[in-house]
């Protein structure tokens, strides 16, 4: 199993990608977004970071986050929302014949893949590039058909 290496560092802006288990489309839901912005409201809370850009699609989202110079750990953050919207979002849960042995195993609901994306941004100019990409990427996907829309 491959070792992934995050980096941790207080203050930094970070850059995130995160997917529904098999790209389900359940970031369209209202249902599904209410539960989930409920649970970043309430992590939030006890562990601060600024969201400086956010852009989510059916079954994705990527996301750029300020940490404070007190906390760095944003993947406890992000696991904390996951499991609270899962919580939240029964409805939304797969039958264990859907679920690989390792999924059920773990006890998970088939709402997240299991890992998510991290960039630690090092510069204006990374900054802007990242900024360009989340501006874009619903054009991408065809969902607009220019990044103003």
């Amino acid at each position: 199993m491959p070792q992934y290496i995050r980096s941790y560092t207080k203050g930094a802006t970070y850059f995130f990608t995160l997917v529904a288990y098999e790209r389900r489309p359940i970031f369209c839901k209202d249902d599904f977004l209410k539960a989930f912005k409920a649970s970043i409201k309430t992590v939030q809370q006890q562990y601060p970071f600024e969201i400086l850009a956010w852009v989510q699609l059916p079954d994705h989202l990527h996301c750029i986050w300020q940490m404070t110079d007190e906390d760095t750990n944003y993947s406890q953050c992000w696991s904390r929302i996951k499991r609270l919207t899962t919580r939240a979002c029964p409805q939304y849960h797969l039958a264990s014949d859907d679920l690989s042995t390792s999924k059920v195993n773990r006890n998970e609901k088939g709402l997240w893949q299991r890992r998510f994306y991290e960039h630690q941004i090092h510069s204006e100019e990374d900054f802007i590039n990242h900024m360009n990409y989340l501006h874009y990427n619903p054009v991408k996907h065809g969902l607009v058909k220019k990044v103003a829309d």
